[in-house]
């Protein structure tokens, strides 16, 4: 791939943005660790669990401070040394506001979260909130790529504006929270996802380098907490890492020339478990967010594989679509994305039937205590 004058310039701040962040997640995890065991904020292993022990949940904490924090030290790197980093036409200082600010404010609302375990209705609350923060401050879906529009471009129109990117970014959100199931799926899924969206961004018909900053860092930042969250994990990110995470790239979508298509491809996986996991509970005439052992991670389990490879498995799907949505437009990310709804159907129609149909599912139900009202919160999918 071609990289913009631009973007070969800061390539330093690039590198030096990822591994700071890395560096600084890494050391702050064992930190937050300690400090959600003091607190009592841990998951109890119990039947619909993976996790023999409890674990402390709420690493979110530490990739906020690595995320945000080394954020802000480049922003003040690139004033002072002049990295041409930030250009004000593609990328306002409301909007980043918007990407910093409303990331801080995600990792607090998902601590609340992980203290008091709430109930869907106030999890979603806290999303919508989230994303009327961000279009407040200038995060808006203007256009989507899509296949039978004209020229391949939607225009949204403006009294649709607020609805598409509050969708989006509350979508985003619960895509990351679905799929974090197993140890260090969604946190490797972020990381994937964050590189290859500033991998894009740097391109000459592109030339975001500013956004790809951020992509880098976010990167390096889970990067570093991946070492203390995949299996056995000793810290799971709780609803504050799930709330940052797809805060995060939904809003770097919408800003970066990835866009809404792009993004739905390098999120392939995420959102098409999400996607047949509400309509299958629907179509069982049960609450979109009623726990169960549907997600793909679970079948794949049901077949035999373990933790680990059931992840590196879904690593491998990822990295396989975030290299195909680098060689796409985005009128063809989202017709290859079209493509992969159809594929995902079938292929966890043939999971679930190698793995027993869906017996194991409904005697999972009928043996549980959840409320139907309860959601997936993140990390409570680790069922046996």
């Amino acid at each position: 791939m071609n990289l913009s004058a631009d973007a070969l310039e800061a390539i330093p701040a690039l590198v030096v943005g990822f591994f700071a962040a890395l560096a600084v997640s890494l050391l702050a995890t064992p930190l937050v660790r300690a400090a959600a065991h003091s607190a009592g904020m841990e998951d109890q292993p119990e039947a619909r669990r993976v996790n023999v022990r409890a674990v402390p949940r709420g690493g979110g904490v530490a990739v906020g401070i690595g995320f945000v924090g080394v954020s802000l030290l480049v922003l003040g790197w690139n004033a002072w040394a002049g990295l041409r980093l930030g250009d004000e036409a593609i990328v306002t200082n409301l909007q980043l506001a918007a990407l910093l600010g409303g990331a801080v404010l995600a990792v607090a609302l998902g601590l609340v979260d992980d203290f008091l375990q709430l109930r869907a209705r106030w999890q979603l609350l806290g999303q919508v909130l989230l994303a009327l923060i961000a279009l407040a401050l200038g995060i808006a879906v203007h256009t989507v790529n899509l296949p039978f529009a004209a020229n391949g471009t939607w225009n949204v129109p403006e009294l649709l504006v607020g609805v598409v990117t509050v969708v989006w970014i509350v979508g985003m959100i619960n895509s990351v929270n679905f799929i974090d199931g197993l140890d260090g799926l969604s946190t490797g899924i972020g990381v994937i996802a964050a590189l290859t969206l500033g991998i894009i961004s740097m391109g000459p018909s592109t030339n975001e380098p500013l956004v790809a900053l951020f992509c880098f860092i976010l990167a390096g930042a889970l990067a570093g907490f991946l070492r203390w969250n995949f299996n056995p994990a000793s810290i799971f990110p709780g609803t504050s890492g799930i709330m940052l995470v797809g805060y995060s790239l939904a809003v770097l979508s919408i800003l970066g020339a990835a866009k809404v298509a792009v993004a739905l491809l390098v999120l392939g996986v995420p959102i098409m478990d999400t996607f047949w996991i509400i309509v299958r509970r629907l179509v069982s005439r049960r609450s979109p967010f009623a726990p169960d052992r549907g997600h793909i991670h679970h079948r794949l389990l049901d077949l035999g594989l373990s933790q680990r490879a059931t992840v590196l498995l879904i690593y491998g799907v990822c990295i396989v679509l975030s290299a195909l949505s680098l060689g796409l437009s985005g009128t063809g990310a989202m017709y290859a994305f079209l493509g992969l709804v159809v594929l995902s159907g079938l292929a966890l129609l043939l999971i679930e039937r190698l793995a027993g149909g869906g017996r194991e599912i409904e005697a999972g139900l009928s043996a549980s205590s959840y409320s139907s009202e309860a959601a997936d919160p993140p990390d409570s999918s680790r069922s046996l």
